[in-house]
């Protein structure tokens, strides 16, 4: 009798430790994917509705981005965020690992968004500031959200088939542009998660 009770006793004990290792090792994972509305502060430039402040207390309180075009907007908005968290709107690059291959972005807009991926400067100290970036296009979802996976190696200069790769060993942020917003139009985010 004894015999039995240990023996089901050792294989329960062997199920809650392999499901323990199994679980563990699944919530490291997920955790060492970052979700940059949950961990990185924003920014916005031109003629949005929201300031920076108001973007980011949103996003703390509800974990959404929401930005919205003011009545005759002119010039484009830009809406940034950097990889790593930083106290401006410029930082280091971020050097992603090997296994990085994708960002996956869940998102909601009335028009097309250009997604820019600006890397690091040769000196690794900042962001390269004017010129063109590595990008792709959101396409417009204005009735729901969709998520997109789009591989580091969709990020092409100008958006050109034949543009220089993005680098993602020398990522520094992200600009989400509306080159041409006309009034009340909006972008909102509920994720944008890099792979590591």
């Amino acid at each position: 009798m004894k015999k039995k009770i240990l023996s089901k006793f050792n294989s329960l004990l062997l199920i809650l430790i392999t499901g323990f290792f199994m679980f563990g090792f699944t919530s490291l994972k997920k955790d060492s994917d970052r979700n940059l509305v949950k961990t990185s502060t924003w920014y916005i430039a031109g003629p949005s509705v929201e300031n920076q402040e108001t973007i980011n207390r949103i996003r703390q309180e509800k974990e959404i981005i929401k930005v919205t075009a003011k009545d005759n907007p002119t010039g484009e908005i830009e809406l940034n965020v950097l990889i790593t968290d930083s106290d401006s709107n410029d930082g280091a690059p971020t050097n992603l690992s090997d296994h990085s291959k994708f960002v996956t972005i869940t998102y909601k807009s009335s028009h097309l968004i250009k997604l820019q991926a600006r890397e690091g400067n040769k000196e690794g100290t900042g962001c390269v500031h004017g010129g063109s970036h590595p990008r792709v296009d959101l396409e417009a979802s204005p009735k729901k959200f969709t998520t997109v996976k789009i591989p580091w190696s969709d990020f092409k200069q100008d958006g050109l088939s034949h543009g220089t790769l993005l680098n993602p060993h020398n990522l520094c942020k992200f600009n989400f542009v509306n080159y041409n917003p006309v009034s009340g139009a909006f972008l909102e985010i509920k994720a944008v998660i890099v792979q590591n």
